[in-house]
């Protein structure tokens, strides 16, 4: 089942255990996928595109989301 559930730093912080800033900071610097929504110029992800980001960047050491 498909998790279209949108993200915004936050809960993309609260997931990876950052800070909103470093998952801000991961953005600017192409780190991320690029947003799967936008609105009123800030941007959301699918729970699902982060889970997929986590599980294939580099140096995950086999964290699960």
């Amino acid at each position: 089942m498909t998790d279209t559930r949108l993200w915004s730093y936050k809960e993309i912080a609260a997931h990876i255990r950052v800070q909103p800033d470093t998952v801000r900071s991961y953005r600017k610097h192409g780190l991320l996928p690029a947003p799967d929504h936008v609105e009123n110029g800030k941007p959301y992800w699918y729970a699902d595109t982060i889970r997929t980001w986590v599980a294939n960047r580099p140096g995950n050491r086999g964290r699960r989301g």
